[in-house]
């Protein structure tokens, strides 16, 4: 009974969703026809599926692979490696290769994500943080309703500054994810000011969301995982940087070393699947779109705080729901585990993760070990006890997945379901 309630539910928040449904669907025309142009455009063929062995000098799948991102983050350089085993290593390269000891590096974006505290220096010591080299950090907080502070910016690049950093997405924090008209903003405001800054941006999850990537609207340098958006949910490992081709070289010389840069590291004949992922990527990301946007209307019907709120602009894949109750946080995440196609028998519990500060709770059996563009979800165990939920290859699987959650939850009179249907 509570599932078909359940079901009923979901089914006429769907149906209500048709147009934002529709609207998704529709964006991913134009961002699946970039690809097949950079593709086009590079020759792409069989034979770059192939990939050398030892240093990977000369490898020309690797070159192919780097060219397309290029074009596709409409940067004047990439580079896309198995090497980075996160996307949090993918910006510690690029913030190592860029930043020397005595530069100034200002978030303007508040805290930066967990996972980057301790690369900072905000937490721990001793294990070679930025800070530990000599470079200065100082943050602007967001304003009390989760957007950029532009007047803090202005007086704070009375200073010099060379690296302005800027985070896409929200992070563990209760905050709208920032648009690429944001992003434009923020990046002509430094350079006006300071026309040599940097602006670096990590581009987590917000790879194909909106038609234009941070590359093309003023920043100068990007980072992402392999293993959430551009992905496409198939690639097993790695990330990518882009921007201006000295900074992407730079960063490079921090992943290998100095006189090696990019023109090393072999891709162990997994250009196939990297390619083939970022042509399904777009397909993927609106599929994750369009289920955020279900669990957004389901839970905020049911009187829970959500953000983005239905019907809104969506500017990455994560959907945060404040639940407020950790007894609920619970039951959801291992009704998700219980739905997921790998390791749907564990009991997701709180514990250490390597990087964070708290215990996290991460429900999400992935096919490729934490990619949470597959669909997961997680949080840090604290109040108001705030749950981040992200990704999923096809809207089927998280309605899947959300109604068994409710069905559990009214079950257990947390929640209360419509009895017509």
């Amino acid at each position: 009974m509570s599932k078909k309630l359940a079901k009923n539910f979901v089914k006429k928040i769907e149906d209500k969703l048709y147009l934002s449904i529709k609207n998704i669907t529709d964006s991913v025309s134009f961002k699946l026809e970039k690809v097949l142009t950079a593709f086009s455009n590079s020759h792409l063929n069989v034979q770059h599926f192939s990939s050398l062995t030892g240093y990977g000098h000369g490898d020309l799948g690797r070159e192919i692979l780097d060219k397309i991102f290029a074009d596709i983050l409409e940067a004047e350089k990439a580079a896309v490696r198995l090497q980075f085993v996160s996307g949090t290593h993918a910006i510690t390269a690029s913030l190592f290769g860029v930043l020397r000891p005595g530069d100034n590096l200002l978030s303007v974006t508040g805290r930066p994500y967990e996972s980057l505290e301790e690369v900072i220096g905000l937490r721990g010591a001793g294990q070679g943080s930025l800070i530990d080299f000599g470079i200065n950090y100082e943050e602007i907080p967001l304003n009390i309703d989760g957007n950029i502070d532009f007047l803090a910016i202005e007086k704070a690049l009375m200073i010099p500054r060379k690296v302005i950093f800027i985070q896409r997405s929200c992070g563990y924090t209760w905050r709208p994810a920032l648009s690429m008209k944001m992003i434009k903003q923020i990046c002509y405001l430094c350079h006006k000011i300071q026309p040599n800054c940097i602006c670096f941006v990590d581009n987590c999850y917000g790879e194909f969301v909106e038609n234009e990537e941070p590359t093309k609207v003023g920043a100068d340098l990007i980072a992402g995982s392999l293993i959430k958006n551009l992905g496409g949910t198939i690639v097993p490992t790695g990330g990518y940087i882009a921007g201006k081709a000295d900074l992407v070289d730079k960063a490079c010389c921090r992943l290998t070393a100095p006189g090696i840069g990019s023109e090393g590291g072999v891709t162990f004949d997994l250009n196939r699947i990297i390619l083939q992922g970022l042509f399904l990527a777009p397909q993927m990301v609106a599929e994750a779109l369009i289920g955020a946007e279900i669990i957004a209307s389901t839970f905020n019907e049911l009187g829970f705080k959500v953000l983005p709120v239905p019907g809104s602009s969506r500017n990455d894949l994560i959907q945060i729901v404040r639940v407020g109750d950790p007894k609920i946080l619970s039951i959801i995440c291992k009704s998700f585990q219980e739905k997921s196609p790998v390791g749907s028998f564990l009991d997701p519990i709180p514990a250490p993760m390597p990087g964070y500060e708290n215990n996290l709770v991460m429900a999400g059996g992935t096919f490729v070990d934490g990619s949470t563009s597959e669909f997961s979800a997680d949080a840090p165990m604290k109040p108001p006890y705030d749950l981040f939920i992200q990704g999923g290859s096809h809207r089927s699987h998280i309605k899947i997945a959300l109604i068994h959650a409710l069905s559990k939850l009214f079950q257990a009179g947390l929640i209360k379901l419509p009895q017509n249907g």
